[in-house]
């Protein structure tokens, strides 16, 4: 991440570049940060004030210390340590038995079914850190809807992310048109940010410039829709209880940045 202070609003379009230093809280500080992940971090409280994790994974009150902006930090810190090669070793065992008991996910994403974009890899995430759901071209239909929902108003989740990723084969076929089964009606829901795409170059599937593009409009839109169709999320949003972000991943650089 950039070298921020907790409750420091990253700027959009920003990319994380350095991580938290975990400083000298205690080997009880660094087991949980070896682990990785929102779950695996220090929350911060009023005034700065680190609490020390004392389990292998996100407890409910750990959660609700943090504000919206810091899990949108803790989640691009995740992924500077990602694509630099750095990330956090985890027991994933230890993570399992942590919250086979129960979950106290701090965000909630909608991500592609393309296999090389798990948010919670990316991220450098661990089991209990998000809820995830995922389809081909990130799309936003009334079951995600409810799901986040759930995630939000009823688990309690801070942050709604929406994540396109570059070589999107959900909007290329959506730019060509492509029909196929169910797939028909899904690519349908990626073209109207054809549409709204502003770009003057060649407006093809062959073009990786502008299936970036339409990606990137998507996941705007999606935001947007969340906004519009979700009169559950509007509210937690406008009172300050959650956030929703957009984000792309970039495929070639492993690098994730919001939109």
């Amino acid at each position: 991440m950039l070298a921020l202070q907790w409750g420091t609003t990253m700027p959009e379009g920003a990319m994380m570049t350095t991580e938290m230093d975990d400083g000298c809280c205690g080997a009880s500080r660094r087991r949980f940060l070896a682990a990785g992940g929102i779950g695996l971090v220090a929350a911060v409280v009023g005034g700065g004030t680190a609490v020390p994790a004392a389990a292998a994974a996100l407890t409910e009150a750990q959660r609700d210390a943090m504000t919206p902006d810091q899990v949108v930090q803790l989640m691009l810190d995740g992924n500077a340590r990602f694509a630099a090669g750095e990330q956090r070793e985890r027991d994933f065992l230890a993570e399992q038995q942590a919250t086979a008991g129960g979950q106290y996910p701090a965000a909630v994403a909608i991500s592609c079914v393309d296999s090389r974009t798990p948010i919670e890899v990316i991220c450098d995430l661990g089991l209990g850190d998000t809820f995830n759901a995922r389809l081909a071209g990130n799309v936003v239909n009334d079951d995600v809807l409810g799901s986040m929902e759930f995630a939000c108003a009823v688990a309690g989740a801070k942050l709604v992310v929406v994540m396109g990723h570059t070589a999107c084969g959900a909007v290329k076929g959506a730019i060509d048109d492509v029909v196929l089964g169910n797939l028909t009606g899904l690519v349908a829901k990626i073209r109207p940010a054809i549409v709204a795409t502003d770009y003057a170059g060649e407006r093809s599937s062959k073009n990786p410039e502008f299936v970036d593009a339409v990606a990137r409009t998507n996941v705007v839109q999606c935001v947007e829709q969340i906004r519009e169709r979700s009169r559950v999320l509007r509210e937690l949003e406008e009172k300050g209880a959650i956030k929703i972000v957009g984000a792309m991943y970039d495929l070639g650089t492993a690098k994730l940045a919001l939109t």
